[in-house]
């Protein structure tokens, strides 16, 4: 009995951690879904280099509430900088014309990069339910805090 109570444990914890992630889409998605259910976007701009990016995800984006409040009240957009994905965005096509497929370290800067003027990674942007840039929060932060700007 003990080790049925263990295991039906075990594995409900694990769903409970399963449960606690974003689901990131790309900005194209988040766009074509806002089309037919206007909600804000939260944009996370990274690169696969930058120290604190990745522990925004370990930590922040891991975190119950955040999950909670971006899943509920955001399409989620993660973007890689320095990445080769193809984003319209206002009838614009921005690219990234200097990726180097399977470089290792800083790549090429994405045309959206410089359209968004990110100053430095990690980089969140709020757009409101119209596609507009409604704000951004630059740099590192903890979940309290996050949650405060969010």
């Amino acid at each position: 009995m003990k080790k049925i109570i263990l295991v039906l444990s075990l594995m409900l914890l694990s769903m409970v951690s399963f449960a606690q992630e974003i689901k990131w889409m790309t900005m194209d998605e988040a766009l074509k879904a806002q089309e037919k259910d206007p909600k804000p976007i939260f944009m996370d701009v990274y690169t696969d280099w930058c120290g604190p990016c990745k522990m925004l995800d370990k930590n922040t984006f891991h975190d119950a509430a955040i999950v909670e409040i971006v899943s509920k009240s955001y399409y989620a957009v993660k973007f890689n900088a320095e990445g080769n994905e193809t984003i319209t965005f206002k009838e614009v096509k921005y690219t990234n014309p200097k990726y180097v497929e399977g470089k290792t370290g800083r790549n090429g800067v994405h045309e959206f990069t410089s359209f968004l003027k990110v100053q430095g990674y990690p980089t969140m942007y709020i757009f409101d339910k119209d596609g507009e840039i409604k704000t951004n929060v630059l740099g590192y932060r903890t979940a309290e805090q996050l949650k405060a700007e969010l």
